[in-house]
């Protein structure tokens, strides 16, 4: 189903297999339906269409868990935006729904099927930088509202850029370095109120129902050290958006928001750092390759529900922690997800 109003959202038209399209706003629907050479279907009828098999659901944040119990609940596999839902007890009522029904759930983000993240998950793997003992991950933005026209869901519940963003970093902390098990963070709000910047709706005020900056640490299976900063109200960083640190060496990983990127490397004693060619990953990926991936890897398939239900706890745990100044034990867990292998598409 495509999003009611998320400006600038398309789904992976170059996925094959693509059927239909339904959203809330009929001319919405029918303008990307003309697009991708498909038909637009309401969405009861897309529901009820025996010739769809799964549902990609690009709905806002907040509605994520309804929109999938729905397709679930007609019998059909689904694969949602991120995050999987607004809060995890929602995501696990998805989860159960998909054991009840036998159907598949998976969740973006699947950037990190891509040769970037894959060529790095590689490097550790294949022990070039020893035994990982820490990351950081950082994501500072001044905020989406400067550019996005319709930014009010990234200030309510389901959003702020922990929800928002940190989909994509915490997915790829875990296929580095595996599951987490407890959490500590605190968090901070700069401001109640932000300023669309782009639009009809430029110069309007709209309310901040959320944490706007986020430091979490997250403490893996694996004994590894991850911090994690996540903001909507800093300007900018020089640093790189993901290192790894081992025994005997770091490594620079590419933007997690993308499916490529250079990867580096500084072992132990030298005096710079070596690119990495890619050697793992889906080639020439976009958004849309978890369905792929899905496609090929059956059972297997990577950008899994039970994935995504872990990092939304490890998520909503970093924000209870800084809620209450504790640490947080994380109790669900997933398996790390099998690394991709170089191919193309």
């Amino acid at each position: 189903m495509w999003p009611p109003a998320r400006g600038g959202w398309r789904p992976p038209l170059r996925r094959a297999g693509l059927g239909a399209g339904a959203a809330l706003a009929p001319e919405r629907a029918a303008a990307v339906a003309a697009e991708a050479g498909v038909r637009a279907d309401p969405i009861e009828d897309l529901l009820a269409a025996e010739d769809i098999d799964l549902v990609i659901n690009l709905t806002v944040p907040a509605v994520h868990a309804e929109v999938s119990l729905q397709v679930l609940a007609a019998g059909k596999q689904v694969y949602s935006e991120k995050p999987l839902a607004a809060d995890v007890a929602s995501g696990a009522r998805v989860m159960a729904a998909s054991d009840t029904t036998g159907r598949w759930v998976g969740c973006a983000p699947d950037t990190v099927l891509g040769v970037g993240l894959q060529t790095a998950r590689k490097v550790i793997d294949d022990g070039v930088i020893g035994r990982p003992l820490a990351a950081t991950a950082t994501m500072v933005t001044p905020g989406h509202e400067r550019w996005h026209p319709n930014p009010d869901f990234y200030y309510q519940a389901g959003g702020g850029p922990l929800l928002d963003m940190g989909p994509y970093y915490v997915t790829a902390l875990v296929h580095l370095l595996g599951p987490v098990v407890s959490v500590t963070a605190s968090a901070s709000r700069m401001r109640d109120e932000r300023v669309i910047g782009s639009g009809d709706r430029a110069g309007q005020v709209i309310p901040v129902d959320v944490m706007t900056h986020v430091t979490g640490v997250l403490t893996h299976a694996g004994g590894a050290l991850s911090t994690l900063i996540m903001s909507f109200d800093a300007v900018a960083t020089r640093s790189a958006n993901i290192e790894v640190h081992g025994e005997t060496g770091s490594m620079v990983v590419p933007d997690p928001n993308d499916f490529d990127g250079d990867v580096l490397v500084r072992a132990l004693g030298d005096a710079e750092w070596t690119l990495q060619e890619p050697s793992a990953g889906y080639r020439d990926a976009g958004r849309g390759v978890g369905v792929h991936d899905r496609a090929i890897a059956g059972d297997g398939a990577r950008a899994s529900g039970e994935l995504g239900l872990h990092v939304l706890e490890i998520m909503e745990s970093v924000l209870r922690a800084a809620d209450e100044g504790c640490t947080v034990e994380v109790t669900s867990t997933c398996e790390r997800p099998a690394p991709v292998p170089l191919q193309g598409l």
